[in-house]
């Protein structure tokens, strides 16, 4: 039997004792314990305070050494998060020998990379240096110390138990220079036996491409799914705190939601799109084009089989799997009667200031006077777009709205009726709808509603099209 590739989340790392329980040693004799690979993320918090809170945007080292005059900011800020991995020490290791092995790792990196931000600034001092051009070296070399953490505890913990657990740091601390990302994981792996060993491997990866350039904190999945494919793993392993479910349970209700046992890779890529990733669509590439098949499973739940993703998948059935979305989206709506037979240009226009200013679009509509694009990003950045926008189409008038999207997601939607349904049970929900999308291809649709609805939406459109559907199948096999 071949091997598998594993990745945990940040949340479940935070629960080591659940993933050491569930997911290394579960129903498992010693032999067992190997022919596999654990990418893991920074416990849960950690990577937030190293570069900035991912929900809220709150500041964290990377933010405050970028904009600060001074060192005792960034300094003050590198010694809470200190804190806060000691404290997971601590907590994971109490009195033993490991918890002395895991302070020495940490003190040894933090004082590492409080030299070299102290250096650079002094560099940086001379008209020659500018820090702007070095700050994403510095995003990446926070970045990496999260996962550099996590993964050597995880280490030294599995090691109590018994298991053969080894590190692969992939981080590139104090390496002499970047390799293509292939070629590092390439040698990492030459240097262990998966037979008897269990690599526990850093989700960040220092590599010539610069992974945060290109994914940002997407990163720790591109390491797993190139980890996979060059391994040829038999399958890859999302470990969660939750299962993919057919709604999210904090809104449809925990007894109301279904764990989605099939679905493929197109589907994947509609929930990424709405900011829900099983798993990022460029580490989803690799996988699929390598016939691999990705399974996402509930940490917490180890008897699961969770979701298996494969590529050829499609419901027996049409049907409707999941009712996702996405809140907090900008719709910007650009009018000009001489669009007409040039909305093509004007499109492209539109796209070439998307570019650069780190906007993603979830969604678009036309006529033939009226672009809408659907952005997610915050309002300062959408307020320079409409600035630009305006500058190059003086005539136009530019309007943005706050919305929120809310899709059907399926990998075969084509059900007779189903958009009459859904505009049913949103107008019965008392959902105003603000338009909607369905494409030829029937595996998703959206509809934009006012963000105050986006709550009452997914509720509305799960009981119609999930739950109803649920209901009338288990009716006919009884």
């Amino acid at each position: 039997m071949s091997h598998t590739v594993e990745k945990i989340g940040g949340t479940s790392m935070s629960q080591y004792e659940a993933v050491r329980d569930n997911v290394v040693l579960h129903n498992r004799t010693p032999e067992q314990y190997y022919q596999r690979m654990l990418v893991v993320s920074a416990f849960g918090g950690v990577t937030d305070g190293l570069l900035e809170c991912k929900r809220t945007g709150a500041p964290g080292v990377y933010a405050t050494y970028a904009d600060a005059e001074d060192d005792s900011a960034w300094e003050q800020t590198l010694d809470n998060v200190c804190n806060r991995m000691a404290q997971i020490n601590e907590d994971m290791f109490g009195r033993t020998p490991e918890r002395a092995l895991a302070d020495s790792f940490l003190q040894d990196r933090i004082a590492g990379i409080r030299d070299c931000l102290h250096h650079l600034r002094q560099v940086c001092a001379f008209g020659q240096f500018q820090l702007a051009e070095q700050l994403q070296t510095i995003r990446e070399l926070l970045a990496a110390m999260g996962e550099a953490h996590s993964a050597h505890n995880m280490v030294l913990y599995l090691r109590q138990s018994g298991v053969n657990a080894v590190l692969m740091d992939l981080t590139g601390w104090r390496t002499d220079e970047a390799l293509p990302l292939d070629e590092v994981l390439e040698q990492a792996m030459a240097r262990f036996d998966l037979s008897s060993q269990l690599p526990v491997v850093t989700g960040y990866a220092h590599c010539k491409e610069g992974l945060m350039s290109r994914f940002d904190r997407g990163y720790s999945e591109m390491t797993f799914s190139r980890l996979a494919v060059l391994s040829g793993a038999r399958e890859a392993i999302i470990h969660k705190e939750f299962h993919l479910s057919s709604a999210d349970p904090r809104l449809a209700g925990q007894d109301q939601v279904i764990p989605i046992g099939r679905t493929n890779y197109d589907v994947t890529d509609q929930l990424s799109n709405l900011g829900m990733e099983a798993i990022h669509p460029q580490a989803a590439k690799g996988l699929r084009q390598q016939d691999i098949p990705l399974r996402v499973r509930n940490t917490f739940e180890p008897n699961h089989e969770g979701t298996l993703i494969t590529t050829d998948y499609r419901s027996p059935s049409p049907c409707v799997e999941m009712v996702a979305g996405r809140r907090n989206i900008f719709a910007v709506e650009l009018f000009d009667q001489d669009m007409v037979g040039r909305v093509s240009h004007y499109a492209e226009c539109f796209t070439d200031e998307l570019d650069g200013m780190r906007l993603n679009l979830v969604s678009k509509d036309m006529n033939a006077n009226t672009l809408t694009y659907y952005i997610s990003g915050n309002r300062k950045t959408v307020r320079t777009l409409v600035s630009a926008l305006q500058r190059r189409f003086e005539n136009a008038d530019i309007n943005t709205h706050k919305v929120s999207v809310v899709s059907a997601v399926g990998s075969d939607m084509s059900i007779p009726g189903l958009l009459a349904r859904s505009v049913v049970a949103l107008n019965k929900a008392q959902v105003p709808v603000r338009a909607v999308h369905q494409s030829l291809r029937a595996v998703e649709m959206q509809f934009i509603v006012d963000d105050e609805y986006y709550e009452q939406a997914i509720v509305s459109l799960h009981d119609e099209l999930v739950q109803t559907n649920a209901e009338t199948v288990a009716l006919a096999v009884a």
